[in-house]
């Protein structure tokens, strides 16, 4: 059976597995530090019966299998109050179970407690597994972001989608309704 549960310092030294992945984003240790002290409601780790992570989400993450981190950000003046997902991440060996799917929907839960109108996500452009996951989970393209991830190697930087589910909060879904134009990363508020 696999547990949720609220992600530990000792957690950094276990999710290499999943980090690994080259479609992750991985960050320095302060980084994952930062959003542990910020917002550890939503750092969550799905771990296995063994107790290995499966995954994790930021600022929910998840060992084992998968993770997912995020944090709640934007202004409630504006109608932008939201919950951001940084980094939403399962182990191969794990996938294709719903646990993204359910790392999404505790982090859902959360930001519909603390008040948000919509729940945030960049994805690469090139990722259709998970720009089809999410449109499968309600979420739909909010805007395209040029160059939004850095390349290696020489290649070219890559585009990305800012992808958007709005929250109870949006009675009138304001916040998911598409831009009719690119924006680039320095324009992102």
């Amino acid at each position: 059976m696999t547990t949720l549960r609220a992600f530990t310092c000792d957690d950094l030294f276990r999710f290499n597995n999943i980090n690994l992945d080259p479609l992750t984003e991985t960050y320095g240790i302060p980084f994952y530090l930062q959003y542990l002290a910020h917002w550890p409601e939503y750092f969550v780790v799905a771990e296995a019966p063994g107790g290995e992570l499966m995954g994790y989400s930021a600022p929910v993450l998840m060992l084992c299998v998968f993770t997912v981190m995020g944090k709640a950000e934007g202004s409630v003046a504006r109608e932008e109050w939201h919950g951001h997902v940084t980094a939403l991440s399962v182990a191969p060996e794990f996938r294709r179970l719903g646990l993204a799917a359910k790392l999404m929907e505790l982090l859902e839960e959360i930001s519909e407690k603390k008040g948000g109108f919509f729940v945030d996500l960049f994805v690469r452009v090139s990722n259709q597994v998970a720009v089809n996951m999410y449109k499968q989970l309600g979420y739909s393209v909010y805007r395209t972001v040029l160059e939004y991830y850095s390349a290696s190697n020489g290649e070219p930087d890559e585009d990305a989608y800012d992808m958007r589910k709005a929250l109870s909060r949006d009675t009138e879904k304001k916040s998911i309704i598409p831009l009719p134009h690119p924006v680039r990363p320095e324009d992102i508020e």
